[in-house]
């Protein structure tokens, strides 16, 4: 398992817009287990990804847990 932070000048919500693209069905095939304001869960092969973003004074704070899906999440950060 791995827990990733990182600060990013996009907006809580493109976070999570790029996060649904990048892990969903169109991306590396998760299902979307759910999507709010400022978070996203995925799920498939045996593994999870959690995606939150929250706006911080300048910075959005971004933070991505992953189980079976560390690669890509490493990969999904390294692009924010």
């Amino acid at each position: 398992m791995i827990s990733i932070g990182k600060e990013t000048k996009l907006r809580p919500e493109k976070v999570i817009e790029k996060a649904i693209a990048f892990f969903g069905p169109q991306g590396v095939g998760l299902e979307v287990e759910d999507s709010g304001e400022g978070c996203a869960r995925f799920a498939g092969g045996g593994g999870f990804v959690y995606v939150s973003a929250c706006k911080g004074e300048k910075r959005t704070q971004v933070s991505v847990e992953a189980r079976e899906w560390e690669p890509q999440a490493k990969q999904f950060v390294a692009k924010l």
